[in-house]
C-alpha cells in the first residue's frame, strides 16, 4: 500500500474526512440521488474510508501489517452479521479502534457494513451503517487511553454506541420518508425504533464484557511484536 507522506495531507484526510466530508457526502448523496443509485454513494464512502486508513501511517511495511489484522477484523464482523438479535459488529469495531488506532476502526467499520450488507444485500441505508460504525470505531481509537484504563467506561461507551447508531440511521429513515430533514419525522422515528436501540445498547455492552479482554490482549501482543 502507498503511505502519505505529507504530515499536512495526513492530518487534513484523518479529520476532515470522516467528520466532515464523509457525513455530507453520505447525507447529501442519499437526499439529492434516488434509492436506485445507493451503490454510488457507497463505493464513495468506501473509498474515502481507504483514504482515512491510509493517512494513518508512514511506513509501508507497517501498513501492511495493520490492513492483515484489520481484515482479520472485518472478517469477525461479517459473520457476527448472521448472529440472530445479538450482533458483535459494534463491539469488535470499537475493541478494533482502541488497540489498532481510530483509522483501523474506521476501516473495520465502515467496510464491515459495505461487506456483509454484499451477503445480506445491499440498501439506500448502507453509506449510513458504514458512517455509524465507522465513527465509533474512529472515536474508540480518539479516546483509546481511558476506554483501556476503566472498564466501565468502555462498557459505557459500547451502550452509548448502540443508541448513537441508532441516532445516525434514523436520519436515513426521516430523509427517506420525507424527501429531507424533517424534525417531527425524526423525533417519530426515535421513538418508534426505541427497542432496537436498547437490543444495540445492551448487545454492545455484552459483547465488550466478554470480548473486550482476550481480543485486547491479543491485538495489544500483535501492536508490542509487530509495531502495528
Amino acid at each position: 500500500m502507498i503511505a502519505i507522506k505529507s504530515a499536512g495531507i495526513r492530518s487534513f484526510i484523518k479529520t476532515a474526512f470522516p467528520f466532515i466530508i464523509i457525513p455530507v457526502f453520505t447525507i447529501l448523496g442519499s437526499a439529492l440521488f434516488d434509492s436506485g443509485k445507493h451503490l454510488i454513494i457507497s463505493l464513495g464512502v468506501a473509498v474515502m474510508t481507504l483514504l482515512v486508513f491510509v493517512s494513518g501511517y508512514e511506513k509501508k511495511k507497517t501498513g501492511t501489517r495493520r490492513m492483515v489484522i484489520a481484515s482479520v477484523m472485518i472478517a469477525l464482523c461479517v459473520l457476527g452479521r448472521f448472529i440472530p438479535v445479538f450482533k458483535p459488529i459494534t463491539a469488535l469495531t470499537i475493541i478494533t479502534g482502541m488497540y489498532l488506532g481510530g483509522e483501523t476502526g474506521f476501516l473495520v467499520g465502515s467496510l464491515s457494513a459495505v461487506i456483509s450488507n454484499i451477503f445480506a444485500g445491499q440498501r439506500p441505508w448502507t453509506a449510513f451503517q458504514m458512517l455509524s460504525w465507522g465513527l465509533i470505531g474512529l472515536i474508540a481509537g480518539l479516546a483509546a487511553r481511558p476506554l483501556k484504563k476503566s472498564r466501565v467506561l468502555l462498557l459505557a461507551y459500547g451502550a452509548l454506541s448502540g443508541i448513537a447508531y441508532s441516532f445516525i440511521m434514523d436520519i436515513w429513515t426521516t430523509l427517506w420518508y420525507s424527501g429531507g430533514f424533517d424534525t417531527a419525522v425524526y423525533l417519530s422515528a426515535l421513538v418508534t425504533a426505541v427497542p432496537y436501540t436498547v437490543s444495540y445498547a445492551v448487545s454492545n455492552f455484552v459483547f465488550l464484557l466478554f470480548l473486550a479482554k482476550p481480543f485486547g490482549e491479543k491485538l495489544e501482543r500483535l501492536h508490542i511484536k509487530y509495531g502495528v
